[in-house]
């Protein structure tokens, strides 16, 4: 988009703020926009008019909702939420996958999860709300086992979060993972991500 501006860059524009195109001094070129950092007081402006950030945690046995997770990050400063959803696949190295089974030691969870929401928080701190739901049990084939949603201001602050999340969350998180297959085998399976193997 072109408009007018003068030679030092900033826009002619008469007393009732119209851009003005009579001034001699104006020359027809695009204004130079640089990207814009969130000054800090923006984040304090955002978060006394929208609460606290929400950081949320579910493990939980019932089945996940995405408009759940999606509804818990959602706010009118955020332009963005991004979701991943992670579903049982039906296969694995050629053999046929029934279901997945989860188990977690839920407290270490918790508070592994929390301290991935703080890496997060210092990366990209205009991330608004953080929400991850786990389920655990028995996942068939299709449904969701984790549901991931981060909102913010602006797009990439929040697919990058998620990205982070959840290639962390399999890296650190104590929730493992039983592949059952369809000839009544079954395996415990480890992330590639994990740092303890």
């Amino acid at each position: 988009m072109t408009t007018e501006c003068r030679v030092d860059g900033t826009q002619i524009r008469d007393d009732q703020g119209r851009l003005r195109t009579d001034d001699r001094r104006a020359v027809a070129r695009p204004c130079q926009q640089t990207p814009q950092i969130p000054h800090p007081s923006f984040l304090t402006q955002m978060a006394e008019a929208e609460g606290d950030p929400r950081d949320l945690v579910k493990l939980t046995h019932d089945k996940l909702s995405v408009d759940t997770v999606s509804d818990s990050v959602t706010c009118p400063s955020c332009g963005a939420i991004s979701i991943f959803i992670g579903t049982t696949r039906n296969s694995f190295e050629g053999m046929k996958v029934v279901q997945l089974e989860y188990e977690a030691y839920i407290p270490m969870a918790e508070s592994e999860l929390r301290k991935i929401y703080t890496d997060i928080r210092a990366r990209w701190p205009t991330v608004r709300h953080i929400c991850v739901h786990h389920r655990l049990g028995v996942v068939p084939v299709t449904e969701a086992s984790v549901i991931i949603g981060i909102s913010s201001p602006h797009r990439r602050d929040s697919l990058e979060a998620v990205q982070y999340c959840i290639d962390t969350l399999k890296g650190t998180v104590p929730i493992w993972k039983k592949e059952v297959y369809e000839a009544d085998e079954s395996r415990w399976k480890e992330n590639k991500e994990c740092q303890w193997t």
